[in-house]
């Protein structure tokens, strides 16, 4: 339609896998994916992963919860030792 004038938007960020304009990044690699190259994440919440690291890790988060998680662990361990330490002086 020759009669439309151009709103001036930027240019529009592609798949990484297919090219097609993406919907957001993934969980995991932070990848700019669209809808059909993206599987979303089994669990409690719920996050779009590429298909390929779908394909090399699955469609859950768990390991990454589980490595937040002892990580965590060990800055409280650390703390821990670090009052038990100021406690015995």
């Amino acid at each position: 339609m020759p009669g439309l004038i151009s709103s001036g938007d930027g240019p529009v960020a592609a798949c990484r896998l297919c090219g097609k304009p993406a919907s957001g990044p993934c969980a995991r690699c932070r990848a700019l994916v669209c809808a059909d190259c993206c599987v979303l994440t089994e669990g409690a919440a719920t996050f779009a992963v590429c298909l390929t690291c779908a394909r090399h890790g699955g469609a859950s988060l768990g390991r990454a919860w589980l490595g937040l998680l002892g990580w965590l662990g060990l800055v409280l361990l650390g703390l821990a030792a670090i009052a038990t330490v100021l406690l015995l002086r």
